[in-house]
């Protein structure tokens, strides 16, 4: 099955700890570092939308995009009540070509490692240059290596009182991508509904990202640690880019 497919009615509780005010807090200081003041912006690989909702109720207009048309549900319902609700469209990033160009692009939560082929990955950054207004600013962040090779063989469990949710990781050195397959139990009623999901994610260096970015045409390119607005040190688990788009001359 594919991704993000069963996953999709239970992945805001199951990822309750995700704060993604704090993730847009951090889009904000680099913002500031880099004296952008964004107007549109774009969230790729949105999922069920919890960064799109943010910026629009922070008064961005927003295009929130993703692959799954599950995820893109679930988002157009939590979007609802918004004044100015995000517009969700479903795409590919290597295939991505927004109705219109927008100032920010940001892509959370490793959405990046998902695309498997680096020749993909690398399409998908243009696509993302191409999408940006002059000046604009593309900010994400991707698991690093490091961490994706050390979920081998490991194993977690997510669960509340409605889903019960088992993975177990195995990194391909050959490869160099992160499988964990997901065994997932929700309760309908009195009966529990059991599905299987496989994920994965390619383990892309700073390096391979760095020269994707440059070669696509962005400038100042910089990266960070999780959170932080200084370079990433040993045993980073995830790490931010942010890279800007000249301004015509």
């Amino acid at each position: 099955m594919d991704a993000y497919h069963a996953l999709a009615e239970s992945y805001d509780r199951l990822t309750s700890d995700v704060d993604y005010e704090k993730i847009v807090a951090f889009y904000h200081r680099i913002l500031e570092r880099e004296r952008v003041q964004p107007r549109t912006a774009a969230d790729l690989a949105c999922g069920t939308g919890s960064v799109a909702l943010i910026l629009a109720e922070k008064g961005y207009q927003v295009i929130g995009v993703d692959m799954s048309e599950e995820m893109l549900t679930v988002a157009c319902q939590r979007a609802e009540e918004l004044s100015q609700p995000p517009m969700f469209v479903r795409q590919r990033l290597q295939n991505l070509q927004l109705p219109r160009a927008v100032d920010m692009a940001v892509c959370a939560l490793d959405g990046l490692d998902y695309i498997l082929d680096p020749a993909d990955c690398q399409k998908a950054i243009q696509r993302v240059y191409k999408a940006l207004n002059p000046g604009g600013i593309f900010i994400f962040d991707v698991n690093t290596p490091e961490k994706l090779r050390a979920m081998d063989g490991q194993v977690f469990l997510d669960e509340d009182d409605d889903v019960y949710c088992v993975w177990r990781g195995e990194f391909d050195e050959q490869a160099n991508v992160c499988s964990y397959g997901m065994d997932l139990f929700q309760r309908s009623g009195s009966v529990w509904n059991r599905s299987f999901e496989e994920h994965q994610e390619y383990a892309y260096s700073q390096e391979q990202l760095t020269e994707y970015l440059r070669q696509a045409g962005f400038m100042h390119i910089r990266v960070y640690a999780d959170g932080k607005l200084e370079a990433p040190g040993a045993g980073e688990q995830r790490i931010y880019f942010s890279a800007r788009k000249g301004i015509r001359k």
